[in-house]
């Protein structure tokens, strides 16, 4: 985020540095591969940015060392180009580090906090600045002695017995952390030998760092509880006559209460609701969520209730919605998406789940999705997709998303049925799309960013 200029509004955290690699400033190998793992996420969660994977990735690594829980905001957005060339460099001297970290939003006693709160962990790499670690048998020199996102970075400089290179190095002009850390008389460090102090401190303005971005960017409000409910993308599927939907309902931190009912509920495209007889469907079954760092450092529990509902073709849905009944006599709890419920935009082209494959082919030893599209139509509608590849094809950064559209072709393995007519392409299994769009009748339909890494798609080898 040091390009960012509080002067003008440009820069921030936007990912430029995937732009940048090539500068003295950025030297070095865990630039690569920090950026390689962030590449690697993004197929997991593929609406993510490169610069909110980068700001997620520094809330999960303080909190993964032992750090203070950061609340994390979406909505960065990332650069397409380089940024200038304003990363602080341990050969410079205090007034040009003081001016750089004003050129970001921070004042004097806040560069000292961030210098501390960033050199608590990590250290610097020979291969990389050789004029630093002299010593070349020396790979790594850490800036403390623990491995832990602690203040033993401050009580070892302030006791005389840090090794910390940037302190003690045998370079003078190098000693960038000892130049900061000293600048008000150490009046900020012996501040720092409270752990609550360092941890709410370090906590606030590494929030702040993340959250820098250039004038025109608006985030999220924070995000630092769960959500009580998630639900799935439902998916869809039309056999002899019938439209199936699967979804499934996570609850956070359930009493524990085996008399428990979770049942579906949806309304038909009138949007009238129908007989409770005739548009409800109880939960199929249920498993206990696997939280990640964070919900386990909250000490969360949840559980997934999945529903597969067979809904009248005919009349279809228009939303849907949950009651949680706990069956003690208090009243059920309705989740409805805060009264409007789940709404299903159109029925008219949806991906069939239940015909769409996986597809391994053994002569070539690929994995490949064949995806069928039912469109409420005939043969003469047509249907594209528009998908995205997360994985990009290159092998170093700048990783940038390839967007390809694909005419899907009338699928002769799936004949017309009930008045749906199936179309179908073959298309990486790395891929996501943006959306789906079918001209019917001379209608044109949409279906935008839809996840398929909640998609189940059967296995078959060819």
């Amino acid at each position: 985020m040091s390009t960012h200029d509080v002067d003008d509004g440009t820069g921030g955290l936007d990912a430029s540095i995937q732009y940048e690699l090539d500068r003295p400033q950025n030297v070095g190998q865990g630039m690569i591969d920090s950026l390689n793992d962030f590449k690697a996420f993004r197929i997991a969660a593929p609406f993510f940015g490169m610069a909110d994977t980068i700001a997620l990735g520094a809330v999960f690594a303080v909190a993964g060392c032992g750090g203070p829980l950061i609340p994390f905001s979406a909505g960065r957005v990332d650069a397409t180009e380089a940024g200038p060339e304003t990363v602080p460099e341990p050969q410079q001297d205090l007034a040009s580090h003081t001016e750089a970290f004003r050129r970001q939003g921070f004042t004097p006693t806040e560069m000292i906090g961030l210098v501390a709160c960033g050199h608590t962990l990590g250290g610097v790499r020979q291969v990389d600045f050789p004029l630093v670690v002299t010593d070349t048998e020396d790979v790594l020199q850490t800036f403390d002695t623990t491995t832990n996102f602690d203040n033993a970075v401050v009580s070892e400089y302030l006791q005389n017995t840090t090794e910390n290179i940037l302190v003690v190095g045998p370079n003078v002009t190098t000693r960038s952390d000892f130049r900061i850390f000293s600048s008000d008389g150490n009046v900020t460090m012996q501040s720092f030998l409270s752990s609550d102090t360092f941890n709410e401190t370090c906590g606030a303005l590494i929030g702040r760092m993340i959250n820098t971005v250039p004038n025109g960017v608006t985030l999220t409000e924070p995000i630092s509880e769960p959500f009580d409910y998630v639900v799935s993308e439902p998916l869809f599927s039309y056999r002899n006559g019938t439209l199936s939907m699967a979804t499934t309902l996570r609850v956070i931190n359930p009493s524990d209460n085996p008399s428990r009912t979770i049942t579906l509920l949806w309304a038909d495209r009138q949007g009238s609701s129908c007989p409770s007889t005739g548009c409800t469907s109880p939960s199929t079954s249920l498993q206990q969520v696997v939280f990640s760092l964070i919900g386990n450092i909250q000490g969360l529990t949840g559980t997934r209730y999945s529903f597969n509902a067979t809904i009248n073709a005919t009349t279809s849905l228009s939303k849907f919605w949950f009651e949680i009944n706990e069956n003690d006599g208090s009243d059920p709890v309705v989740v409805d998406n805060g009264g409007s419920g789940f709404v299903i935009e159109q029925d008219t082209i949806f991906i069939d789940n239940s015909r769409s494959e996986n597809l391994f082919l053994s002569s070539s030893f690929t994995d490949i999705r064949k995806v069928v599209v039912a469109v409420r139509g005939d043969a003469s509608s047509s249907v594209s997709i528009t998908t995205f590849d997360p994985n990009s094809s290159a092998s170093t950064p700048p990783y940038v998303l390839t967007v390809t559209t694909t005419e899907l072709q009338l699928d002769e393995s799936n004949p017309s049925e009930g008045g749906f007519t199936f179309f179908t392409a073959n298309v990486s299994e790395t891929v996501n799309f943006l959306n789906i769009v079918a001209n019917v009748a001379g209608t044109s339909y949409t279906q935008e960013n839809f996840d398929m890494t909640v998609v189940n798609f059967p296995f078959v080898t060819l």
